[in-house]
């Protein structure tokens, strides 16, 4: 993990640092203050140990946004190990997991990251609709041209311009025929700056 990745250090992290996994993980789990728990997800990452992975999938479902982002990154931090876990993630109840699942799963990048992803296309949240586009234009598969065609008429408008964008980095004629046909139809003046950007 980088240092950009490193949350505000709370109190007591010196002591944090130096536990185990197992204390870790029950932090995680239990501590009531979410800076604590966002700074265990932090250390899990780094330790990258794979009984985390189940802990760290949970938590993607947090009630604070800043731990399931720090879960997030931990499990990406783990690797290639999480991408199944996060596959039965996208099938979660909770769209906040589904959401940051989907963000893991777009930037590990790994090719068996393409199959969820493209599910994550049809999800009724638009945040994980919008999400799985974005990790789509980083995987850069074939298999999601048409999927993310059909996105190009979505009714939220990030997730029409993420699409673009995905589409874009994956290119070819039938993209560009896609993205001049939606354009034509397009009302969102920044979905049309993005049409117009991915069409030259």
């Amino acid at each position: 993990m980088t240092s950009a990745n490193v949350p505000p250090v709370p109190e007591g992290a010196e002591d944090l640092e130096r536990q185990g996994t197992g204390v870790l993980i029950s932090t995680l789990k239990s501590d009531a203050e979410s800076a604590v728990r966002r700074y265990a997800a932090y250390l899990l990452g780094k330790a990258q140990a794979p009984e985390a992975i189940i802990p760290l999938i949970e938590a993607l479902g947090d009630q604070d946004k800043s731990v399931r982002g720090q879960a997030m990154l931990a499990l990406v931090a783990t690797g290639k190990a999480a991408v199944g876990p996060l596959t039965d993630a996208m099938k979660d109840p909770k769209w906040e997991t589904r959401y940051r699942a989907a963000e893991a799963l777009g930037k590990l990048a790994d090719e068996k990251a393409v199959k969820p992803l493209l599910r994550g296309l049809h999800d009724n949240r638009d945040h994980v609709r919008y999400m799985a586009a974005k990790g789509l234009a980083v995987v850069g598969d074939s298999d999601a041209v048409d999927p993310l065609i059909i996105l190009l008429k979505d009714e939220n408008p990030f997730v029409r311009t993420i699409t673009t964008r995905a589409l874009a980095t994956i290119g070819g004629k039938k993209v560009h025929a896609a993205i001049q046909a939606a354009l034509a139809d397009e009302t969102d003046e920044r979905v049309r700056a993005a049409m117009t950007d991915a069409l030259h």
